[in-house]
């Protein structure tokens, strides 16, 4: 019997994948990777697998591997793909991708099985980041395979196929959407969120926290410390990056941070329609934003904000295990040896406000940025420099007069 590794999450797909794969002939490995979801029973998910027929399930917590190696270097980024999303799915995969490919080695499966479908993005980043690892890995997507989609044409069959066998999943008949959700984020698409004429934040049911409407009338106040880029306290309390992720998600959740609806465009080239929350790290976005404002000089801050979508796209298409990716974190992380202080933030019914800014690397020099007298700044010399950097422009009218 052929063996394979399955990336498990316990949702509909890969729920269905387990018994499908099973009546396929395989002997099935399933993997949960924790990356701190945050509304789900492992346990439960891992029974199930077992249940429905695995050979084995095992749950890998790579939490803290995640938070430190993979997203906060995103964030030191400030890369949002598209300018407005987290890429909090998108950060996920080329971790599991590699915690699979160990497992297939130690169990000597010979086959890495997702169930990513074949027009989303999840495929390319599972299979882009599975290649770079390992070049000889032979993948299997059901979803590409006429055969499965034969079976399953769509998302209702695999809830017949579910209700069937009594195995239980979130998605019904009634709320179709997937999801996907870690310690980053929780995505959710599909179903009625195919209608653009759906308010998708009313319709979704969020599980990280409450929508602006219903939080406080009440601002809560927030200090995040900073030690080159990274960040490591909360309100002068230590955290790791998991730490700190995990408890700015219920602060930032119980304010209303971080919701989302958009239409992005995917790897694949079509147009789909996604919603998200992703409260704690909006804040860590902000936080970081504004503690680099303080710390890094401006030509550096343009450099990294004009490379910053590139990144996004390479986190988004999945490029992370690329020759231009390890530059480019070796290039952020010197950029952040002296982003390192603390930011003091408001939190109000979604919005986040700044409320302080201090460091040891301060380049905010108050006595040149005063409005009043002072001796630090000789405006005289703006004059040369105005006349220098008019010079091409003056030349131009002379040629070609606009008015």
């Amino acid at each position: 019997m052929p063996s394979c590794v399955l990336a498990y999450s316990g949702g509909l797909d890969t729920s269905v994948l387990v018994g499908w794969l099973i009546e396929e002939g395989y002997e099935v490995h399933a993997v949960y990777v924790d990356l701190g979801q945050p509304c789900e029973d492992r346990q439960a998910l891992i029974d199930k697998a077992l249940k429905i027929g695995a050979k084995t399930a095992r749950i890998i917590d790579v939490k803290e591997e995640c938070a430190r190696d993979f997203a906060v270097p995103m964030i030191q980024w400030q890369a949002k793909y598209e300018g407005i999303y987290l890429l909090g799915t998108s950060i996920a995969r080329p971790i599991i991708s590699k915690k699979c490919l160990e497992v297939a080695k130690e169990v000597g499966a010979t086959v890495f099985v997702h169930g990513a479908t074949g027009k989303g993005n999840d495929q390319c980043r599972f299979q882009l980041a599975a290649e770079a690892l390992d070049p000889t890995v032979k993948i299997m997507a059901p979803w590409r395979m006429e055969k499965f989609r034969n079976r399953f044409p769509g998302r209702s069959e695999m809830i017949a196929f579910c209700e069937e066998r009594n195995i239980p999943v979130k998605a019904s008949k009634s709320k179709p959407y997937s999801s996907d959700e870690n310690c980053f984020h929780i995505s959710y698409e599909a179903g009625k969120l195919e209608d653009l004429s759906i308010n998708g934040v009313e319709l979704v049911d969020f599980g990280m926290g409450v929508s602006p409407q219903e939080a406080p009338d009440k601002v809560e106040n927030i200090v995040i410390g900073f030690e080159a880029g990274v960040p490591v306290s909360l309100n002068g309390e230590k955290l790791t990056p998991y730490e700190m992720i995990h408890h700015l998600n219920i602060i930032g959740g119980r304010n209303g941070i971080g919701r989302i609806d958009m239409i992005e465009n995917r790897f694949v080239g079509m147009k789909s329609r996604g919603v998200y929350e992703s409260p704690g790290m909006t804040i860590l976005y902000d936080a970081h934003r504004q503690m680099e404002s303080l710390c890094v000089d401006r030509d550096l801050t343009h450099l990294r904000d004009r490379l910053a979508p590139e990144v996004a796209e390479m986190i988004y298409y999945g490029f992370w295990y690329h020759a231009k990716m390890d530059a480019l974190l070796a290039f952020i992380k010197d950029m952040q040896k002296h982003v390192t202080g603390e930011v003091g933030l408001q939190l109000y019914k979604g919005n986040i406000m700044i409320n302080s800014r201090k460091s040891p690397y301060s380049l905010y020099d108050e006595g040149i940025a005063t409005m009043e007298g002072s001796d630090a700044y000789n405006q005289t010399d703006a004059e040369g420099f105005i006349r220098i950097m008019g010079l091409p422009g003056r030349v131009q009218a002379k040629v070609t007069p606009r008015i």
